[in-house]
């Protein structure tokens, strides 16, 4: 196609020499001249290769590999005419017929590709548009013209970008890759109306927390759909980039500032360690054997009861961690004999106590594994943490074992007391250097139980989405925020402490819901009902985070209080627990609650068969 085009303008400048009576070569040798010609072509076009780019995706780039192989051939023929003026007294070419083809060979070649390149996109790119969603990219800077250019070159596409959209005055009127830049001056619902649009890509890397937020919730009012992309350095593969563009999640829209951890003294704590993580295959304890890793400890054992997710753990730790560091164990903290022997065996300097039974209806139905797990299971660890002068203890709590409705939480705020009597009795006796500690926060996005997964398979299978009560609010914080302040907790704790992590605003289950569908694309209680199930037994319409004589310090941390709770004696907690521990292993539901109710006053059973033991 190259040598037809110069072939072309070859004789279109020949033609218009002869009509102005010139002759544009040596006509005595026009047939060799004009195959050296086409030869000098040929081998300037083969040295730059100028045929080897894809025309559909020619740039500017190719324009230039076109002209500087012309500029070499006029070069050449000029310095040929130069020679052989000189030597025959005669012109082979006359210079300025030279020019005017290079000219036509140079618009030929470039027009040729520019035609190539706007059919395909405009033409048969233009047959596939039908399927593709009509989006607008917030921004207009460097990241949001590369989002672009890889979405219009994607095959197969999922996007059609139609504009971008920019918040400043300084683009108006103007346009990028051929498309117009509108200023954010109305809602921009109404703008993607305007723009016959469905989506609008999230590519602003300047914008705050807050304004993503009003967009997202603007955006989702009137079922348009939002994506977010990564940072152009962040992309692992520019060729798949729609895949990179994903839906707001709520994690997104729920995740609050980043959490600054002190870094140094968790290294510190944990660096050259033995660091022993009950729970390891739990969506919590998996979430602080992560982030205990990347501070090095000497060896990090790994205690569950579950064999299949524990395993799952292992080959995901032994790929960025060596393995001989690592060691599985699979146990129960109910038996004590065996808890007693991976204490002995390892001789851990930090343990962090994450297992537990934590489902609220089913503890409700099973109290005696309530209290067998998270009683005994605790007790049994906090023990050998004592007996085994362990540097720190620090337990996984929640905020259900504030002022508890239900034996789940119950079950945790008497674990609580063990702890804290535990640590009392050390400090009293002055014979052990633990340092018992606590942790206590709300629900965690993502774990398992969480209504987000929950919802999320709802959504999937078409609803209808379960909710307890139109009125029931929670307070979420995501996992590894969660962990990070459990690792923090650890570090600062003197001992005996109860932590309270801030778990930011509550949410209402119902706003979160409908987000969540607003997200997935659907509108709440067309495609996808909401349907009230009533309270489940045990739960309350709102969580608390203190008991109501409970006062809070603060510490260091801004995300961090600690609960001033009093202290009992370690022999009364003691008798209690071990009553109630037998209690248990007779499967008497009644008598154990009644126990419990016993050993935590404030607890008190909401929309529960145990109710009467209340009165």
């Amino acid at each position: 196609m190259d040598l037809a085009i110069v072939v072309v303008s070859f004789l279109l400048t020949h033609k218009l020499f002869l009509e102005m009576g010139l002759q544009y070569m040596l006509f005595s040798k026009i047939v060799f001249y004009f195959f050296s010609y086409l030869i000098l072509h040929i081998i300037f076009f083969w040295v730059f290769r100028t045929y080897s780019g894809i025309i559909r995706h020619s740039s500017y780039i190719d324009a230039i590999k076109i002209f500087t192989s012309l500029l070499f051939v006029l070069v050449l023929c000029v310095f040929y005419n130069i020679i052989h003026t000189y030597f025959f007294n005669e012109k082979v070419f006359m210079n300025t017929g030279l020019f005017i083809n290079t000219i036509f060979s140079f618009v030929g070649l470039f027009i040729y590709r520019v035609v190539v390149k706007q059919m395909f996109e405009h033409y048969i790119k233009e047959k596939k548009s039908d399927h593709l969603t009509r989006a607008l990219i917030y921004g207009s800077d460097a990241n949001a013209i590369s989002i672009a250019k890889a979405l219009e070159l994607e095959t197969p596409g999922k996007f059609r970008i139609v504009g971008f959209l920019d918040k400043g005055n300084k683009n108006a009127s103007k346009l990028i890759l051929n498309l117009p830049i509108i200023n954010v001056k109305k809602r921009i619902p109404v703008i993607l109306r305007a723009m016959n649009a469905t989506a609008l890509i999230m590519a602003d890397k300047n914008l705050s927390k807050n304004e993503k937020l009003a967009i997202v919730d603007d955006c989702l009012e009137y079922n348009c759909k939002v994506y977010t992309v990564p940072v152009i350095s962040d992309w692992e593969n520019e060729e798949e980039i729609s895949k990179s563009i994903k839906s707001f999640e709520i994690h997104d829209l729920l995740e609050r500032k980043p959490i600054v951890l002190n870094n140094n003294a968790i290294s510190k704590q944990l660096f050259n360690k033995v660091v022993l993580i009950s729970g390891a295959a739990g969506s919590i304890g998996s979430e602080i054997v992560k982030q205990v890793i990347s501070f090095n400890p000497k060896h990090i054992v790994l205690l569950d009861q579950a064999e299949t997710p524990l395993h799952h753990m292992s080959l995901e730790v032994g790929t960025y961690f060596p393995k001989e560091k690592v060691s599985c164990v699979i146990a129960d903290v109910r038996e004590r004999d065996g808890i007693r022997s991976v204490f002995q065996e390892f001789m851990p300097d930090v343990v962090f106590h994450a297992a537990a039974y934590k489902h609220v209806p089913l503890m409700e139905d099973n109290p005696s594994q309530a209290i067998f797990v998270n009683v005994q299971g605790t007790k049994n660890i906090a023990d050998f943490s004592y007996e085994f002068n362990v540097e720190s203890f620090v337990m996984v709590s929640t905020d259900k074992a504030v002022n508890p409705s239900n034996v789940m939480g119950a079950s945790k705020r008497i674990a609580e007391k063990y702890v804290q009597a535990l640590h009392h009795k050390a400090l009293k006796n002055n014979d052990c250097t633990t340092r018992f500690i606590t942790t206590r926060f709300g629900n965690v996005l993502g774990s398992n139980g969480s209504v987000v997964p929950l919802f999320t398979s709802q959504i999937a299978k078409g609803g209808p989405i379960t909710i307890t009560h139109p009125d029931i609010i929670r307070y979420f914080m995501t996992i590894p925020e969660a962990c990070q302040l459990v690792l923090e907790a650890g570090v600062m704790g003197k001992g005996g402490e109860i932590f309270i992590f801030d778990m930011g605003k509550p949410v209402k289950i119902i706003d979160l819901a409908h987000k969540m569908i607003r997200l997935a694309g659907y509108t709440p209680d067309k495609e996808i009902k909401i349907k009230i199930v009533g309270l489940r037994p045990g739960e309350k319409l709102y969580e608390e985070l203190l008991n109501d004589t409970s006062k809070t310090v603060l510490t260091h941390h801004e995300k961090i209080t600690i609960a001033q709770e009093e202290y009992e004696d370690l022999e009364l907690v003691q008798s209690l627990v071990k009553e109630l521990i037998k209690i248990s292993k007779e499967f008497s539901k009644n008598e154990i609650v009644a126990k419990m109710k016993e050993i935590v006053p404030e607890f008190k059973s909401m929309n529960s068969d145990f109710e009467y033991l209340d009165k």
